[in-house]
């Protein structure tokens, strides 16, 4: 099989790596589609040279002309919208649906970026004192750079580089070795839309790859997405070498069910959060907490509904209810830590390490899993799976439940189905992460609105997204003014 070609882009230029480097795999099928190049110093100084070069020119290129840009962008992204997704799926094992949604999920961030003549306005206030005017200004960093994950190839680049360039940075791309052929689509549309030579650039790599980013002087800031200890690293790392740092890490996300939720509804959206893109994902809903009566209401259709699920490939027109994981040593992990369950007391309902896909042995499956009786401080209740398992814990009241999800060292999300207001709002006030969904299994937020955990899901001060990410990728002036002349700015003579 001919592999797919994996150049690095630096100065406007696609550069081919003869680096040994990083298989890439077809998820669906096992066979290797491309190789990923090793790349390490010497391609991110080319690649931070490169972008330090462009930046005068970008930063003063009037806001409105990067927004501009980025009109076009959006326009050949739709154009481009299906070929995008079937990349997507063909690296990840996304179905279509799943790549659909996290490439509109992106979209949303290009139209974002589109609106950044106003969200670069800044305050004024005249006669701060007397004949003197005070006013702020956003200026861009210089060189950015994004290290990002394998789970989502479009949308959490998209997440970085397109407000980052709109607020007039320059920006270096260092995608997942496992992912790396969607990051350089998106970019090579960007390059269409008329984006200036070295105002992006992509590398390729490993450790040695994010270690030259966060350590090189001409970075000004890291935008990461990950594992937590990944995230704890690039943060401590790159902090203390004087950058801003917002590293977004994993997540155990707790959604408690009530006795008085509506059952099918809730069994609906505890699939999807669970079961959707395989697990493979910081907002998934991985523990269900059953309150009283709501676990012998809502059982039993749970284990019907992930039964349902038809595992298999996504890279052809007939597509299944979920496809593979990452790869055959991620399915192997996610396998064993049901085992761990198991043997900590735990109950399999629904068991997806059985899973079979007879056209495609090779490929890396594992299919939807419950596991009932999970409990406090054991393995599954604290560890994040990163696959296609539902831990369920019983707990007697909402207290309870909310004490439960706040042991958890993450924060990123936490949800509750109730017909009750007040416990929807007792719930909203005390658990302990970033983004709640009140009947809303999966409440990550839209590209106008942070993307806020808290704790172990999140090291930095300003999130990805929104306003919070303009802050980040902008710097604050404080401009004072007064002019002499006449009765002007001198005494106050009465």
């Amino acid at each position: 099989m001919r592999l797919i070609p994996c150049p690095l882009f630096i100065g406007g230029e696609w550069i081919p790596s003869s680096l040994v480097g990083t298989p890439v795999h077809n998820p669906s099928t096992g066979d290797v589609i491309a190789e990923c190049p090793a790349g390490g110093a010497a391609e991110v100084n080319a690649a931070v040279d490169a972008a330090e070069a462009a930046f005068p020119a970008w930063r003063d290129t009037p806001a409105v002309e990067r927004a501009r840009v980025f009109f076009r962008y959006r326009q050949l992204v739709e154009e481009n919208f299906d070929l995008i997704c079937r990349c997507v799926s063909r690296e990840h094992g996304k179905t279509h649906a799943e790549a659909r949604g996290s490439v509109f999920r992106g979209l949303e961030n290009i139209e974002y970026a589109c609106g950044v003549p106003s969200l670069l306005f800044g305050d004024n206030l005249e006669n701060l004192a007397r004949g003197v005017d005070c006013e702020t200004i956003l200026q861009p960093l210089g060189v950015c750079a994004g290290i990002t994950p394998f789970n989502f190839p479009a949308m959490v680049p998209l997440w970085m580089f397109p407000l980052a360039i709109a607020c007039g940075n320059t920006f270096v791309l260092k995608p997942s070795e496992k992912v790396p052929l969607t990051a350089n689509l998106l970019v090579e549309l960007l390059q269409k839309a008329g984006l200036p030579k070295g105002v992006i650039n992509i590398v390729h790599g490993g450790r040695p790859c994010v270690d030259a980013l966060l350590t090189h002087p001409k970075v000004k800031a890291v935008s990461f997405v990950g594992s937590t200890p990944i995230a704890k690293y690039i943060y401590e790392t790159g902090t203390r070498n004087g950058k801003r740092v917002q590293a977004n890490g994993g997540a155990k996300n707790y959604i408690v069910v009530m006795p008085d939720a509506d059952i099918p509804k809730t069994v609906e959206a505890l699939s999807t959060a669970a079961f959707g893109c395989a697990g493979e994902r910081c907002m998934a809903g991985s523990t269900a907490i059953a309150v009283g009566a709501a676990a012998e209401r809502v059982l039993p259709s749970l284990v019907e509904a992930a039964r349902a699920i038809r595992v298999g490939p996504t890279d052809r027109e007939a597509q299944p209810d979920m496809g593979p994981v990452i790869s055959a040593q991620h399915r192997e992990r996610v396998a064993t830590l049901i085992t761990t369950g198991e043997i900590e007391g735990a109950t399999v309902a629904c068991d997806g390490r059985r899973v079979r896909v007879a056209h495609e042995p090779r490929g890396f499956y594992i299919g939807a899993t419950v596991v009932d009786n999970v409990l406090p401080g054991t393995t599954l209740a604290r560890e994040e799976v990163f696959g296609p398992v539902l831990n369920v814990m019983r707990m007697e009241d909402l207290d309870h439940a909310i004490e439960m999800a706040n042991r958890s060292s993450f924060g990123n999300g936490a949800a509750i189905f109730t017909r009750s207001g007040g416990a929807a709002r007792e719930f909203k006030s005390r658990v302990k992460a970033g983004m709640v969904g009140i009947n809303v299994g999966v409440p990550a937020t839209m590209a106008m609105f942070p993307f806020t955990g808290w704790s172990d899901s999140f090291f930095g001060d300003l999130h990805i997204q929104g306003r919070e990410a303009v802050q980040f990728y902008t710097q604050q002036k404080v401009v004072t003014t007064r002019w002499f002349g006449g009765d002007v700015g001198d005494v106050w003579k009465k």
